[in-house]
């Protein structure tokens, strides 16, 4: 081992310390690693030979290595070499040692490792001649208690050491200098002794350090590197420390010099920066060749992802056709058979057929508008909800998720009411139910089942409403339970599954203030619990009553809609229920009879309108008539998620399809006018 002392090392990113040590241990170096600044600065003493750390390391408070430095005995200047992440472009300030901190050597990264072990073999060789010094100086002290035996015993041992050594008084006169002042200065050592400091350095080497030397006299050391040419006018280059000397009452009563040359330090750092720059010119070229990779890469995995969501489109297509091809085919027959029996003059038995239309558009509606509601990207509206009534309302989609081979079991307890989104925990519901089918592939049961319950493994006591799911199925391993929230980790086959169904689960839990909990094992099933947190408030969703249609009474309204049927469907309700209707089928048909003069009471307008649509057209409106009250209609239920940033003062909004008595209440309340109600059958 070259060297006895330790090198301390701080670099607190990643594997970087044990890199750096295993670097530093196969050159024969011992090394130590600290876990912080604080650490660090608690290590410094006799038994550290340098230091090295990263930038990132001293990003942190320096108070206690900068309290560690200046305790350091006057000899001692532990080296430094700093690991400099690359220069970016901007401007921003790095990070720097404090000023205690003399002896500090900076290297940029990236740098190889014959650069690294260079720069510390020089700081420890460095260390090794302060100790040399420092040993040294103690024979010093010791020699000058003998007197006449021990000064020589000095003199021998300074003018043995490579090191220009020297002492100046208060007066900034000579008492020491070794015999390496002959060959730094050209002349005697007796001719040094006794004279001025400014008359042996001369007037232009005196101006250069007589800052320097002015801190040193206050008390302060001073580190700082100057070109001094050899006599025969070879480059040196020369590290020139001052240090000050106190006596018995702590005053400064000169300064040690202490001036090594440092020629072979500095030309190998040059060497390694030049290396550094070349290497970063590689770098820059590899990265340019690399960013042209990833371009490749990422318009290959954008047609992918394309292939994709294409092959997801089609499977949820195909999912859904057959429902909605069921509930089409009920709406076109009844209405056939309906037409048949009108032309026969036979209108016995309407009723029923109308019942058969209805029912089968409403469960188109409502199987549409879910469809929607699972696909928004909205924020959560956590509001109290009756678990189990939403489950139940679930039961049909369910069921036909689940396919005929997957038996589905429904055990609902008495739950309080769960503050969570409503639309979100649908998702999550159908979200697990295809999951478990998907892991049912032969067949098998599934289970929903509402408890109230507290956490198992945690020591908190707070009540949750749970909705557990069960069934049947594979099962996962404990590898795969332990990656199953991850984004993208999906166990089945590319194409049939995004990963991000668990990880969405696991957000809008968490979010909501809740908490998942899966057990599971290979073929015997899966359990996803979902604890949600209960409601405090007494907010429950409004109880569904009798549909009632609300009648007007003459005021005027136009009608803004493109498409032929609606607009026409629409005009007759309005019309039914007692209201004056002039419709368009555009905004640019409805601007001429909004600028004129012609009294209006409310403004009905599809949103998705060619040209303006129907904001837009609303806003012109708001211009010449500012108190028109305007009522939205919108086919694509995601409009609704933000009406609070959709919809001004005078604003509301009807999804399609909607109902008479919906439509007749839309109209009513926004207008504010009293109406007389009866029944939907009675009118």
């Amino acid at each position: 081992m070259p060297f006895s002392k330790t090198v301390l090392l701080l670099a607190p990113y990643g594997r970087d310390a044990e890199s750096l040590a295993s670097i530093i241990g196969e050159n024969g170096y011992r090394s130590a690693i600290a876990s912080s600044l604080e650490d660090l600065a608690q290590r410094l003493d006799n038994s550290v030979g340098a230091v090295l750390l990263t930038e990132e390391a001293i990003a942190g408070d320096p108070a206690a290595l900068v309290a560690a430095l200046r305790h350091q005995e006057s000899w001692s200047d532990i080296p430094f070499v700093l690991l400099r992440a690359p220069r970016s472009a901007g401007p921003g300030k790095r990070a720097a040692l404090p000023d205690e901190a003399l002896n500090v050597v900076e290297l940029e990264r990236p740098l190889s490792a014959a650069s690294l072990v260079s720069a510390v073999t020089s700081a420890l060789r460095a260390r090794h001649k302060q100790f040399i010094i420092r040993d040294q100086m103690v024979r010093l002290e010791e020699s000058q208690a003998l007197q006449a035996e021990s000064e020589a015993e000095l003199r021998l041992i300074a003018d043995s050491i490579p090191v220009l050594i020297g002492f100046v008084d208060t007066n900034l006169v000579y008492r020491f200098a070794n015999l390496a002042y002959e060959e730094w200065f050209g002349v005697p050592v007796k001719e040094i002794l006794g004279r001025r400091m400014p008359d042996v350095l001369g007037p232009l080497t005196w101006a250069e350090r007589g800052e320097a030397i002015d801190r040193a006299l206050h008390g302060r050391p001073v580190r700082m590197e100057v070109n001094w040419p050899r006599r025969d006018g070879r480059r040196r280059d020369a590290e020139i420390r001052y240090l000050p000397r106190f006596d018995a009452d702590g005053r400064v009563d000169g300064f040690h010099i202490f001036a090594t040359d440092v020629t072979v330090r500095k030309v190998a750092l040059e060497a390694t920066q030049q290396q550094a720059a070349l290497l970063e010119s590689r770098v820059a070229e590899r990265t340019a060749e690399l960013k042209a990779e990833m371009a490749a890469r990422e318009s290959s995995e954008e047609a992918l992802r394309q292939a994709q969501k294409m092959e997801a489109v089609g499977q949820l297509t195909g999912g859904i056709a057959h429902d909605f091809n069921n509930m089409l085919t009920g709406i076109l027959a009844a209405m056939e058979l309906m037409r048949m029996r009108l032309e026969a003059k036979r209108y016995e038995g309407l009723d029923r057929f109308l019942d058969i239309a209805s029912t089968s558009a409403q469960r188109a509606a409502g199987l549409t508008q879910r469809l929607l509601a699972f696909s928004r990207r909205q924020s959560l509206d956590p509001r109290p909800v009756d678990v189990e009534v939403l489950v139940r309302s679930m039961e049909d989609l369910l069921t036909r998720t689940l396919g005929e081979r997957v038996q589905l079991h429904i055990d609902l307890g008495h739950v309080p009411h769960a503050m969570v989104d409503h639309n979100q925990l649908e998702s999550a519901l159908l979200n697990l139910a295809i999951n478990a089918r998907d892991a049912m592939p032969e067949g098998g049961s599934l289970c929903v089942r509402t408890t109230v319950e507290t956490l198992p493994d945690t020591s908190d006591d707070t009540v949750y409403v749970v909705m557990s799911v069960t069934d049947t199925g594979t099962g996962m391993d404990a590898g795969t339970l332990d990656k199953v929230f991850e984004p993208f980790f999906t166990t089945k086959p590319i194409g049939q599954g995004t990963g991000l169904g668990m990880s969405m689960i696991y957000g809008f839990v968490r979010q909501s203030h809740g908490h998942v909990r899966i057990t599971s094992a290979l073929r015997q099933g899966t359990t996803v619990r979902l604890y949600l947190p209960m409601a405090t408030g007494t907010e429950v969703a409004p109880e569904q009553g009798r549909a009632v249609v609300l009648q007007g009474g003459g005021q005027r309204i136009l009608v803004v809609e493109d498409d032929v049927q609606v607009r026409s469907l629409v005009t007759e309700l309005l019309e039914q229920l007692g209201y004056d209707v002039e419709a368009v089928e555009s905004a640019d048909a409805a601007l001429p009879l909004l600028a004129s003069a012609r009294p209006l009471d409310l403004l009905v307008t599809d949103v998705g309108l060619p040209g303006l649509n129907g904001r837009q057209l609303a806003e012109i409106a708001r211009q010449s008539r500012p108190e028109l009250p305007v009522l939205f209609m919108t086919g694509y239920a995601a409009t609704t998620a933000t009406q609070g940033e959709y919809l001004d003062v005078g604003m509301t909004l009807i999804t399609k399809p909607f109902s008479l008595s919906a439509l007749s209440s839309a109209v009513s309340s926004i207008l504010g006018s009293t109406r007389s109600a009866v029944a939907a059958h009675g009118t």
